[in-house]
């Protein structure tokens, strides 16, 4: 959508100060406000604020009323959108100049990859994230042209904008997260290609845990470095930080003085086990204090000191500990990781300033080079999954993934503890139905009182009621007691009711119908069957579609050149339908389409997964503008061909709502 910007902000300076995605979103939430009141005031700012991240967050409403009226005169002046972006801007350097660093939501790997004001990027960390890249992408058959990177130079961020370098390092946090065959790889890419492969790099970075919301292609495109750092960051961390989960490193079990831990050391997020980990092998040295975060805890080199002692006594040097300058022992430290076989990611400097990305990084890398656990895997009975187990995992993951992708104040690491307080998922149901839940009687993390977390959870049983969900039997306690099968199907339903309400506003909005998840089944059997081919899908567990033909015939019908049919397998084997699965998923979020599923998800036939596929492909070809739909399918033709469907309430016929 070129030139939107435009449209949106005639002023360069207010263009200047967000990236695309961001004006998109707060020309949303600026129409949104207008349309509950039919205009728009500056008196009616401090409480329509509440909803914005940084100043409905940090200020209070008093506190936004006297900021706001202190600027200006008259509070029945009309706001337009320009005038908008002015009073979030000052509000926003309000809430910074008050709270100074601390301010809420701030994160060590950029949780959110975006600070409007302030983009600025750290000449370390590109230097420390140039040499991760040259390390592990250095050999790469297509990228070996462009490496090594120069870091003293901005050659990374011009390498970062045909997409390919982002796709490539994703597979590298995350092993077959992408299929490479999806990739556009050519010398020169026209602005099509480079646009898909951005799109597969966000879509893609997002299914593995990162969070995208404030980035667009055109940002990459545009060379816009804060972010593209800030996800190359965010694809490091994972990766850095993968093998810190019991499934990956059972013999984290020695952390633990009692077996009941196991489940809180199961729930904790990665930086918090590796944090857990150094202070286990501290203690073995002799050192007394506890490492609470990798910035200001480890800036005098003492900790690093004795954990690289601990770890390698071989390499150790007596003056580390005795020299009392931080940056010589820094210096001591990094010899003494070097002679252990680390790779560095960061220098002295980046120690004693207390850089909490590459101080992470760095300790990550010292676990993943010698933890100094025992090579004696323990018999632990909850390591030995059973199928459900498994299945339960991979549908924890999808939700969690989705959760995150919702944009939340929250970052959730484990769905099952996470949402216990109830305010992860009151956030995800004011984003998928903006105004229904009652903020009063919300209560706010930390929540101390357990009777406060069933408060929520009640509050959330209750819209799900309201959402016609099926909650026989679910009340709010069961969600903080942890109930992982209660917690599954509700979070089904709301994912499931997000994508059916999407279809809706886009193809309803006028005609106020339901979709239907027989509207979905039918809509993709009419695509596939108008583009010539014979495959049909009988309902979303319908067992043909494991070889993957059927999607692979979808996309084609929705982007006839989406899909290369010479690298497609006839799927009459395990290998081969693993292969036609994850060539589905990248080919679908090349196009565009924002899913959470796995390869097996297809093979096995996961009815929900499948569904949410199908949706998703739905979604984004209903988005297309008329004209650059293949086969000349008009909005009066697809909305008479759904119209004749079933537009009764939430039908579970197509996917015999997999509740049981």
């Amino acid at each position: 959508m070129s030139g939107y910007v435009g449209i949106f902000v005639s002023d360069p300076w207010l263009q200047n100060q967000f990236t695309q995605v961001e004006l998109r979103t707060f020309k949303s939430q600026y129409l949104t406000m207008r349309r509950e009141n039919g205009r728009l005031a500056i008196g009616d700012l401090p409480v329509k604020m509440s909803r914005l991240k940084v100043v409905g967050e940090n200020l209070t409403e008093e506190e936004r009323a006297s900021f706001i009226q202190d600027m200006y005169q008259n509070m029945e002046d009309e706001v337009d959108f320009e005038l908008f972006l002015r009073v979030y801007l000052k509000l926003q350097s309000h809430t910074n100049a008050r709270m100074g660093s601390g301010a809420k939501n701030s994160s060590a790997f950029l949780k959110a990859a975006t600070t409007t004001l302030l983009h600025t990027i750290s000449e370390s960390e590109k230097a420390s994230y140039v040499g991760h890249i040259n390390n592990y992408l250095g050999e790469d058959e297509f990228l070996k042209r462009y490496l090594p990177i120069n870091p003293s130079t901005n050659d990374l961020f011009e390498i970062a904008k045909d997409g390919v370098l982002l796709c490539k390092l994703i597979n590298v946090a995350v092993p077959g997260t992408i299929d490479e065959r999806a990739i556009n790889t050519k010398t020169v890419l026209n602005p099509w290609e480079r646009n898909e492969n951005h799109t597969l790099c966000l879509n893609s970075a997002k299914a593995i845990g990162c969070t995208v919301v404030n980035i667009g292609t055109q940002d990459f495109i545009e060379g816009r470095r804060h972010l593209v750092l800030g996800l190359i960051s965010q694809i490091i961390k994972i990766q850095l930080l993968a093998d810190l989960n019991l499934k990956k490193t059972p013999q984290l079990v020695e952390l633990l003085d009692d077996s009941k831990d196991v489940e809180e050391l199961m729930s904790l997020p990665p930086e918090k086990i590796l944090l857990r980990w150094m202070n286990f092998q501290l203690k073995k040295g002799g050192y007394n204090k506890t490492v609470t975060n990798f910035s200001s805890d480890v800036k005098d080199g003492e900790a690093y000191a004795h954990l690289l002692n601990v770890l390698a006594p071989e390499h150790s040097n007596p003056s580390t500990l005795a020299v009392k300058d931080p940056l010589e022992r820094a210096k001591l430290i990094l010899e003494h990781a070097d002679r252990m076989g680390c790779k560095r990611y960061l220098t002295a400097k980046d120690i004693v300033e207390g850089s909490p990305n590459l101080n992470l990084a760095f300790v990550a890398h010292i676990f993943q080079h010698r933890n100094g656990l025992s090579t004696q895997t323990k018999q632990i009975s909850f390591l030995e999954t059973s199928p459900d187990d498994t299945q339960v995992s991979r549908e924890e993951r999808a939700f969690r993934l989705w959760i995150n992708s919702l944009g939340n104040s929250t970052y959730i690491d484990n769905v099952f503890e996470d949402v216990r307080n109830g305010w992860v998922l009151l956030e995800a149901l004011d984003k998928i139905s903006p105004g229904i839940v009652n903020w009063k009687i919300a209560n706010k993390p930390p929540i101390k009182m357990p009777f406060r977390k069933v408060e929520n959870c009640n509050q959330v049983v209750k819209i799900g009621k309201q959402l016609k969900f099926s909650l026989v039997n679910i009340a709010g306690n069961d969600i903080v007691q942890g109930n992982k099968k209660l917690i599954l199907a509700y979070l089904w339903q709301l994912m499931r009711y997000n994508i059916l309400q999407l279809l809706k506003n886009l193809r309803f909005h006028s005609h106020g119908k339901e979709i239907t998840d027989t509207d979905i089944l039918e809509w993709a059997n009419t695509k596939v069957k108008d583009s010539g081919s014979q495959s049909h899908m009988y309902s979303f567990k319908d067992k043909s579609l494991s070889d993957g033909i059927f999607f692979l015939e979808l996309l084609s019908a929705v982007q006839p050149r989406a899909v290369n049919w010479s690298l497609v397998t006839k799927g009459e084997n395990d290998e081969e339908k693993k292969m036609n699965a994850t060539y589905i998923i990248s080919i679908a979020r090349k196009l565009g389409c924002s899913i959470f599923l796995l390869p097996e998800d297809i093979t096995e036939v996961n009815q929900k997964m499948i569904l949410t596929l199908t949706a998703s492909i739905m979604y984004w070809f209903l988005k297309q503008p008329v004209e650059e739909r293949p086969s000349g399918a008009s909005d009066s033709e697809n909305g008479s061909q759904l119209d004749t469907l079933s537009n009764s309430t939430m039908d579970d016929t197509a996917s015999e709502s997999s509740l049981e």
